[in-house]
């Protein structure tokens, strides 16, 4: 039976649908949470789920304070971006998730969320905005651009800074001094009031086809790729295989298993990359029998 899609056009559907749509679907999103000043140096902090990192080298951020889909008005952060190009971006894990929502309260102006959720301010080494006590990585940046989309209701802003200075709590960091991903906690945003946590049950591991080039789902035997015992992610861990394998380890492989049809092959194929062996797997998949 063919799917049934939903298809909708974003000019012929109101705002808030569209914001909501989009937010559910594009997600995670890694969290922002921004200290920035004002032109009488007023602190303010708010957190910001249109944010990633897009380059290394220079080291660059960007992060979007849209416009209210109420209303129509900027975010502090905004309008403090453009009189004081400077801003700490501090990373957001679990521990801090509920103090960092609470800062995402709209507050008056001059208002200080670093007091309202009660965060630490710690002074910045170069940037005048303080950063995140509590953050496991703060990164302070020099505003470098600000690209508005629009002037209506719910039209992003990008702020691209530049990182300057990394602050990375020693607890998170293992035995290479490199971030672990297990200890950091991080959480990420979904739609509406849902979040993420990335636990270490959450996490898994993909074998990245960097130094090697996989042979590809094409080159899989058709039995294999048609298969009603494997998944689409299942068969992209054979086609990521960097070589095909010789009929005498295949034969082998099959000899000590004692398989004889091809439903058996498929089953086995698949048990076998569940557990990462795939080795065995990709053996049993272009195993021939007679």
């Amino acid at each position: 039976m063919a799917n049934s899609y939903l298809t909708i056009d974003p000019k012929e559907i109101d705002q808030p649908s569209l914001h909501r749509y989009l937010l559910t679907a594009v997600a995670p999103r890694p969290i922002a949470l921004v200290s920035t000043i004002d032109q009488q140096g007023c602190v303010n902090l708010s957190p910001f789920s249109f944010f990633n990192i897009f380059s290394s080298n220079p080291p660059t951020v960007i992060f979007s304070p849209a416009r209210s889909g109420r209303d129509n008005t900027t975010k502090h952060t905004y309008d403090n971006a453009k009189v004081h190009p400077e801003a700490v971006v501090n990373i957001v894990n679990y521990p801090i998730a509920e103090q960092m929502s609470l800062s995402s309260t709209a507050y008056a102006k001059g208002v200080n969320e670093f007091v309202k959720a009660g965060f630490t301010e710690v002074a910045s080494d170069i940037v005048k905005p303080p950063r995140v006590g509590e953050s496991p990585v703060s990164l302070e940046c020099t505003i470098k651009q600000i690209i508005e989309l629009g002037t209506e209701g719910g039209a992003g802003n990008l702020i691209i800074g530049e990182v300057v200075k990394i602050h990375i709590n020693r607890d998170y960091l293992n035995a290479d001094n490199q971030l672990d991903t297990k200890t950091l906690d991080l959480v990420g945003r979904m739609g509406g009031s849902h979040y993420i946590r990335a636990t270490q049950d959450s996490l898994f591991e993909i074998p990245k086809p960097i130094k090697t080039k996989g042979i590809g789902i094409d080159q899989l035997p058709n039995h294999i790729k048609s298969s009603k015992h494997l998944t689409g992610n299942q068969l992209a861990r054979l086609g990521n295989y960097p070589s095909l394998p010789s009929s005498q380890e295949a034969q082998i492989i099959a000899k000590r298993l004692d398989i004889t049809t091809i439903d058996e092959i498929d089953k086995k194929v698949a048990k076998y990359i569940d557990s990462n062996d795939i080795d065995i797997a990709i053996g049993l998949a272009f195993l021939k029998i007679s």
